[in-house]
């Protein structure tokens, strides 16, 4: 009696998690293919019809959440200019530690403002070898 108890059970966990798998798979599959605006579209009536509320409710809800995070993405970025005096002020602390001399300070921030460790050019609005906005050399 107990073999057959513990298979209905079995079974029932089995089906549960299978019923979970799918309500879960339905919603990422929607959002996984098609264009963009489908797949939102998609994503908000498998959500809907998953959680038994108004598409209508689900679309305002993720639209609230994607400009919360496009606004949180989107915050304030330091300048080059903010981004060269923290590196100052952290070699101005290694140094004053005496993790560096004054010497090796001073050459990280010549190689950076030179853009050899991706200070103004390689990846921050600038041109190898350039300015702020890659068209000057920076000053000493």
């Amino acid at each position: 009696m107990n073999s057959r108890r513990m298979k209905k059970r079995t079974l029932a966990i089995l089906g549960a998690s299978g019923i979970l798998a799918l309500g879960i798979a339905a919603p990422v599959t929607a959002y996984a293919t098609g264009d963009k605006s489908t797949r939102h579209q998609e994503l908000a009536a498998a959500l809907a019809k998953e959680l038994g509320v108004e598409e209508s409710k689900v679309t305002a809800a993720l639209d609230k959440v994607r400009e919360e995070q496009k606004k949180n993405e989107q915050g304030e970025r330091p300048t080059p200019a903010d981004r060269t005096a923290a590196l100052k002020e952290r070699l101005a602390t290694a140094v004053s530690e005496g993790k560096l001399t004054q010497a090796e300070a001073d050459a990280v921030i010549k190689a950076y403002e030179a853009g050899v460790l991706g200070g103004f050019g390689h990846g921050h609005g600038g041109k190898p070898g350039g300015g702020p906005r890659g068209d000057q050399k920076p000053s000493s």
